[in-house]
């Protein structure tokens, strides 16, 4: 039997995206495993994680690993005890939680993102920078109608995790919330809040991110350290500055949660307990995200239209992609097209 073969990046070895890390490959298809689906991909979003991985922000945990996991595909065939639910031509979502225990106290109490034994999409195993990618059939997703390809690969990780911030941050029925960041998750969570009645403030670097953040509906927008106008019962931190954990926390009223999006974080300068913590402010991390949150963000997505700006690359650019990412000059959330 000829062996199948695909177009695919691989991280020859993390360093800077300017060192030209990746490399475009032609590799073999692999068949899918026991509980596995293979996948052929249609689009794959350009995720900050991606860069990380790449970078070596994150350790290695797959060596020469394809990053992507943000990949909404057609699944091309399926592996012994795959889920009966996915069928071979069902368009789904690959993300970021690829497996878990099932067995675990934190598996067994609804925490899986939390579970020591996870596994994740284009870090532990390969992901969407290629032409196909295999994945449990337990952790794929149905996706809404009314969506591109491309518009929907942002959602599957940059959406997911930016509705799970949402929930730890914590905001009150119409409170205001301030986003610190405006990229590719913080520009989807903004519209899911304002969705929900929140009254939105955007604290970002670049005018064309200020401008989009006003046109779906932000309240303001200023610069990434610059006071909101009013106070804020609830922030999200998404870009990857630890310096600006400070003044997200001096904008909080009293009370006030601020949710730190990211999987990586640069160092927090020192606290000042009485203008960053006092009157029961506080900070929470966000790690990953559960089933749960997938299938919630995805639905509410289908009942409410997410207008997801999505620059498109073609897949043997997505060195350029991520150098674009890196240099801040991607609004919205940008997306290879295969």
């Amino acid at each position: 039997m000829t062996t199948r073969t695909m177009r695919a990046w691989r991280v020859r070895t993390p360093g800077p995206v300017s060192t030209n890390p990746l490399e475009f490959v032609t590799a073999d298809v692999s068949a899918p495993g026991d509980g596995e689906v293979l996948v052929a991909v249609l689009a794959c979003g350009v995720c900050r994680t991606d860069l990380h991985v790449t970078e070596g922000d994150l350790p290695v945990h797959r060596p020469h690993v394809t990053p992507g996991h943000e990949v909404v595909g057609e699944v091309v065939a399926i592996g012994p005890g795959s889920s009966d639910e996915v069928d071979v031509g069902d368009r789904v979502g690959v993300a970021w939680l690829r497996h878990t225990c099932g067995r675990c106290r934190f598996c067994m109490r609804g925490q899986e993102n939390l579970c020591p034994e996870s596994r994740y999409t284009g870090w532990d195993a390969d992901g969407g920078y290629a032409e196909f990618v295999t994945a449990p059939s337990a952790y794929v997703h149905r996706l809404p109608s009314g969506y591109s390809d491309a518009e929907l690969a942002p959602l599957l990780c940059a959406g997911i995790i930016g509705y799970r911030s949402l929930l730890r941050a914590d905001l009150p029925p119409g409170g205001r919330l301030g986003i610190y960041g405006f990229g590719g998750s913080a520009h989807i969570t903004a519209q899911v809040a304002l969705a929900r009645g929140a009254e939105v403030h955007v604290m970002t670097r670049g005018d064309e991110a200020r401008e989009l953040a006003l046109a779906l509906g932000a309240a303001s927008a200023q610069g990434a350290s610059d006071p909101p106008p009013v106070p804020l019962d609830s922030a999200i931190l998404f870009a990857p500055v630890g310096e600006l954990v400070l003044p997200a926390l001096e904008a909080l009223d009293r009370g006030g949660t601020l949710a730190i999006a990211g999987i990586h974080l640069s160092d927090i300068p020192t606290l000042n307990y009485q203008r960053h913590l006092f009157q029961e402010r506080q900070v929470r991390s966000v790690t990953s995200n559960t089933r749960a949150d997938a299938r919630e963000l995805l639905a509410l997505a289908g009942a409410h239209h997410i207008e997801v700006t999505t620059p498109q690359y073609p897949l043997d650019a997505a060195d350029v992609a991520l150098n674009d990412l890196a240099s801040g000059r991607i609004s919205g959330a940008a997306v290879l097209s295969i």
